[in-house]
């Protein structure tokens, strides 16, 4: 058993004074508010506001790589993409470990303790299997064995480069053929369609009653012109029709929206999950997502790109970029955006993200006195609209800890080396 003396803590809903916390076998076993640091002396104390882990509901890991290199001349959505096909032709099954096991490393540095993988980097350059035909797959679990974060692995089916049309260079990479031949490699267990470009329409009854399933959807107008030319409908009316949306799919972006398919997703009660950071890197737009939760879908955010790793700034990003697109404020609480943040169930992961007995152990704690944080109340506002990842000062997932004050050298290190071997 271990125990933590946590100075200020997020619990049900409230920041809370001088909480005692004991973890057992990875759970929190005993909670307790009011408790003075003198009559716990073998306690690990905490001090700064700890909050539960916090949920990465989308990530590339290997677009890491990318950062810094796509600024250097304007470009578009789709010169962007150029660049990051060129990484993806590079990777070998060690080299996409060694990244991705640095990439989850910053995330737990960030205060992110599980991390949603949607995956779809499955075979060789050439589009052949591996000998092991996971291999791809299989490195990213070892990655984040090694760091020690939480993986939800979400396999990925690529199967066009849109809607109908055969992969294109290194998209062969990314295709098993069909969804059939995915399903084969890829088993059970969480999944992901690319986007609905990605996967001709009479692919996705492959999909159905898989869960967690996630999926790109309507992330730029170009897609949702070409999938009304095929079908008929917006990308969100073809899932619809196709019953894959529902409480057990999460949508990736949603950016460009109708208002019928607001109605659609807040009615089937889908989740979204928005990348503010990647969504304004890429110039995609800003996402309805004070509709979209008013409708009633669950609401998550993820790094997506890693343009940027901070879980604080995707929270700011939503309340901010509602700010700019109606010229209002005040659109997201700080409770409302802490609840998103610890969103894990979207993973399928429902005993995560909350400071309880039986809940996993994850515990991220901010520095309070930081220049950043410092005057700013130490509460949840200063979590939300103050501190950044640089605030973080001790992690812990399932009662192990992963990250203390004074390793961000090395995290940076891991970065820099393996980032400087995939371009060299």
């Amino acid at each position: 058993m271990s125990a933590y003396w946590l100075e200020r803590a997020w619990v049900d809903g409230a920041v809370l004074d001088a909480v005692l916390v004991e973890v057992a076998g990875g759970r929190f076993t005993h909670v307790a508010p009011g408790v003075a640091a003198a009559e716990v002396p073998r306690a690990t104390r905490l001090d700064g506001l700890t909050l539960p882990g916090l949920a990465n509901a989308h990530s590339h890991a290997f677009h890491r790589a990318l950062r810094g290199r796509t600024q250097r001349e304007r470009g578009t959505f789709w010169t962007w993409r150029e660049q990051m096909y060129d990484v993806a032709g590079r990777l070998t099954p060690d080299s996409y470990r060694e990244l991705a096991a640095a990439t989850f490393r910053e995330m737990l540095a960030a205060g992110y303790t599980s991390v949603g993988e949607f995956h779809y980097l499955h075979h060789q350059p050439d589009g052949r299997p591996h000998d092991e035909p996971n291999a791809m797959r299989d490195a990213l679990r070892d990655a984040a064995e090694t760091a020690g974060i939480r993986l939800v692995l979400l396999d990925a089916a690529y199967l066009s480069s849109g809607f109908g049309a055969p992969p294109q260079g290194v998209q062969v990479r990314y295709s098993d053929g069909s969804a059939a031949a995915w399903a084969a490699r890829a088993g059970s267990g969480p999944a992901a369609i690319h986007s609905v470009r990605a996967v001709p329409r009479d692919e996705l009854h492959h999909f159905r009653g898989r869960h967690p399933l996630h999926v790109h959807l309507s992330e730029q107008v170009a897609e949702n012109d070409a999938c009304l030319a095929a079908y008929g409908l917006t990308p969100t009316g073809l899932l619809h029709a196709e019953g894959l949306l529902g409480p057990g799919t999460t949508v990736v972006h949603a950016t460009h929206l109708t208002d019928e398919d607001v109605e659609l997703l807040g009615s089937t009660r889908t989740n979204v999950c928005l990348t503010p950071t990647t969504e304004r890197d890429l110039a995609d737009g800003i996402g309805p997502a004070r509709r979209l939760a008013d409708a009633g879908c669950r609401i998550s955010v993820g790094s997506d790109s890693h343009a940027v790793v901070d879980p604080l700034e995707e929270l700011r990003g939503l309340e901010m970029h509602e700010r700019l697109a109606t010229q209002a404020r005040g659109h997201f609480t700080a409770t409302e955006l802490l609840d998103i943040a610890t969103a894990h169930d979207v993973l399928g992961l429902g005993d995560v993200g909350r400071i309880e007995v039986g809940a996993r152990a994850d515990l991220v704690t901010l520095d309070t006195t930081s220049p950043r944080t410092a005057g700013t109340g130490a509460d949840e506002h200063t979590a939300v609209f103050a501190a950044t990842a640089a605030d973080v000062t001790h992690v812990v997932v399932d009662g192990r800890v992963v990250h203390r004050h004074g390793d961000e050298p090395a995290v940076g290190g891991a970065l820099a080396g393996t980032i400087g071997r995939i371009w060299s």
